[in-house]
């Protein structure tokens, strides 16, 4: 008797221990908004449960035995704005980590009852920002798991080819995004990137270590210069407290590893390093060349103390193409491509000290690019190779303080070098489809540069309903004549009560040439910054906790925009999508004499409806966009712009079937872009350009997502099936000269894919 009830008490205990280990834990630290100081005693709770916990003095909260699931974690304090954060996955192979920034209460409406805010908006976000979280991307139908590519169902987001990353917004060029990873601003964190723009097929950027994006189409303060059109904002997430973990994965175009755990009790990181085998794909299917790429992320985090923090971030992409030239059509196909193989990394170090009204933050970075690009003929004759390399190296502070609740400045400065080095041969002159002989047929040139910025900004509260954001901002770019340039902006939002609010905002925006641009010769050095005035108008209104509507107007005035004297049609503007190469005659590379006599505009309205993951487990974004957008070379024509898609109408969303099973879809639909045809002998006339406009594009993409919970261990797995109809999209026109004909050369059709990921 004795031996079973000691039996059945180790049974008992072991089971007990298996349960334990099989729930999950939220953990997470709450910090005012604005000065980055703990605020405590806050209550965070789980919607729809009796679950929750009290944040401890220094702001830090922990919520244990929780079954695995998908949750809504919602902190409220007296004096300050209460936030719901959806979409938290909680498993049993590591603690979810939610962090909130609260925002102290200044606005006063009578008469309306206060409703916790799943839209959640900084005061200096005021216009054209929507945000996500991880499990928002991660789930996205087409997305693979891409930071950049769940961009796209946005209002105002273009896409010119459904396989690459080139961000057109409202009308710019892929050449006007910035980036912001974990407070370090990148050229660009795409692979094969396209140099002197900021697209590419797939960001390197790990989705696993994304806590949260910010993306802005427009309006953006004075805190971020040198670019025209967007700013996203990556914020990654700390290591792993508690112990080593990691994840496996294999998804639809690479495989890697994640590690992540403490290194000391104040300490810890993340790693994780990643290779493509598209090219295993692409060898075995007889295509004549094969893409390779590896990227490698590494955090490391050190809290000093409670108001002093260290953060080392490294970054690094590699990208190789290779080439089977066997057979005649492998040696025209691949005659087409413009080849880059490349290398480039961002390292910075971040130093953060709070105090106390605010804090300071002072970081040194360096970026650099390593491009080596070429292109030959079906004879393998070259037509043009290209080795640069480009290093910039950034020393950065910035101070937040708070007066007072309704009265906060944010200021700051950069002091950037630049070395720029370029060796471009074009073998023979080359002369484009429009008859038009490049005149350069090689550089050699070595630079230095220097940028310096300074920028002030103030938000306050007026009137007990008005949030002003104001500001202005000083660039400096000493490699052209006309160096230095002052960007007003100023952004108004009026609340008529907790649901609706009208928000205004307007300034200048200017862009530096980039270096490429530059390496022509002395006289590109004449050229001025880009400006662009900014105007928006728009309407907010919650329909109810878990959904709002948009509607937002906006005029964009491009003025001093690089124009070709040698081809009087071209502003590039209406450059930097795609590959580049011979096919759009090397526009994007800039290389022949440019002035700043492009103009242009690009006017829209836009309308957009969220729901967010909620009571009601089903969620999704529908967007429609209407879009003009002009551009006048110097032969004063004014012609639409290359990228002018006039309607695009997007719907994404999904149903969570149960806690472990979620099915989604994604609907696409825009006009056609402009192209400009060939005639019968395959060259182009100047009178036709952006004359022919390509049919409508649309497309459906269903993924179904399925998550397992072991002891320690969490399986998920997807099936995403990109063009269910297998739409054939036609991107743009080729000549063929082999056949002297004209090919439409579509987007890949049906293309399913499948994700295994196994976190531990």
């Amino acid at each position: 008797m004795n031996k079973i009830i000691l039996i059945l008490l180790v049974f008992t205990s072991l089971l007990k221990a298996n349960l334990e280990r099989n729930f999950g834990v939220i953990t997470g630290k709450i910090t005012d908004a604005a000065t980055g100081q703990p605020v405590p005693f806050a209550t965070v709770t789980l919607v729809g449960t009796t679950l929750g916990a009290a944040a401890d003095v220094d702001g830090n909260y922990r919520i244990t035995n929780l079954v695995p699931g998908t949750y809504q974690v919602r902190a409220t304090v007296i004096g300050y704005n209460t936030i719901t954060k959806t979409d938290v996955a909680v498993n049993n192979s590591k603690p979810a980590q939610v962090d909130f920034q609260l925002q102290q209460l200044t606005i006063e409406l009578e008469d309306v009852t206060v409703t916790s805010s799943y839209f959640y908006r900084a005061p200096t976000d005021l216009n054209s920002v929507k945000s996500f979280g991880y499990e928002e991307i991660r789930r996205a139908p087409g997305g693979f798991e891409d930071v950049v590519r769940a961009l796209s169902i946005l209002p105002g987001v273009a896409q010119v080819d459904a396989g690459r990353n080139d961000l057109i917004v409202r009308g710019g060029a892929p050449s006007e995004n910035l980036y912001v990873v974990d407070g370090f601003e990148v050229p660009n964190i795409n692979h094969f990137g396209t140099q002197g723009a900021t697209g590419g097929p797939l960001s390197f950027i790990n989705l696993d270590y994304v806590k949260e994006t910010s993306f802005s189409t427009g309006g953006f303060p004075v805190l971020y210069g040198d670019k025209l059109s967007s700013v996203l904002r990556i914020d990654l997430r700390d290591g792993r407290s508690d112990r080593l973990g990691g994840k496996a994965v294999i998804s639809a175009s690479q495989f890697g590893l994640n590690l992540e755990g403490p290194v000391t009790s104040n300490s810890n990181f993340l790693f994780s390093a990643r290779r493509s085998y598209l090219d295993f794909i692409f060898k075995a299917a007889g295509f004549g060349f094969v893409p390779e790429y590896y990227d490698v992320l590494s955090k490391f985090n050190y809290d000093i103390d409670k108001k002093t923090q260290l953060n080392f971030l490294f970054v690094s992409a590699f990208d190789n193409v290779k080439y089977f030239n066997d057979t005649d059509d492998k040696r025209l196909s691949n005659s087409r491509v413009l080849g880059s193989d490349q290398v480039q990394y961002l390292t910075g170090l971040s130093y953060r000290q709070l105090f106390n009204k605010g804090f300071y933050r002072i970081s040194l970075s360096r970026n650099f690019v390593d491009y080596n690009t070429s292109q030959r003929d079906s004879l393998l004759n070259p037509i043009f190779l290209n080795e640069s390399r480009e290093g910039e190296n950034k020393l950065k502070a910035e101070v937040v303080y708070q007066i007072n609740p309704a009265l906060e400045i944010n200021a700051g400065g950069d002091v950037e070098h630049i070395k720029f080095k370029s060796n471009i041969i074009f073998p023979a002159n080359f002369v484009t489809t429009f008859g038009d002989t490049l005149p350069i047929s090689t550089i050699n040139t070595t630079n230095v540069f220097f940028k310096y910025s300074l920028f002030g900004n103030l938000t306050t509260t007026l009137m007990k309903r008005i949030i002003l954001n104001t500001g202005v901002r000083m660039d400096y770019f000493d490699a052209i004549n006309e160096k230095y340039y002052l960007s007003p902006r100023a952004s108004l939002s009026y609340m008529f009560n907790e649901l609706t609010s009208l928000n205004l905002s307007g300034g200048m925006y200017y862009q530096s040439p980039s270096y490429i641009w530059l390496a022509a010769g002395d006289f590109n050095r004449n050229l001025t910054k880009i400006r662009v005035d900014q105007y928006i108008v728009g309407l907010d209104h919650v329909l109810r906790e878990d959904t709002r509507i948009k509607l937002e107007a906006f005029y964009k005035d491009y003025r001093d925009y690089p124009a070709s004297l040698l081809r009087p049609y071209l502003v590039l503007a209406n450059t930097g999508a795609g590959f580049a190469g011979s096919e759009d005659g090397f526009s994007a590379f800039g290389l022949e004499p440019l002035v700043n006599a492009g103009k242009g505009y690009s006017r829209g309205i836009e309308f957009s409806a969220q729901k967010k993951l909620s009571d009601i487990p089903v969620y999704g974004i529908l967007s429609a966009t209407y879009n003009q957008t002009r551009f006048t070379a110097i032969d004063g024509i004014e012609r639409r712009g290359s990228y002018d898609q006039n309607w695009i109408f997007n719907i994404s969303g999904g149903y969570q079937i149960t806690e472990t099973l979620e099915a989604s879809m994604k609907f696409r639909y825009s006009t056609g872009r402009p192209v400009t045809p060939f005639n019968p002998d395959g060259t182009q006339s100047v009178s036709l350009y952006n004359t022919l406009t390509l049919d409508p594009l649309h497309s459906l993409d269903l993924r179904v997502d399925k998550k397992w919970f072991f002891d320690r261990l969490t399986l998920i797995t997807y099936l995403d099936v990109q063009n269910v109809y297998n739409r054939q999209n036609l991107n743009t026109l080729r000549w063929n000269p082999r056949e002297k004909k004209v090919e439409e050369s579509a987007n890949i059709g049906i293309l399913p894919s499948i994700g295994i990921s196994l976190e531990f």
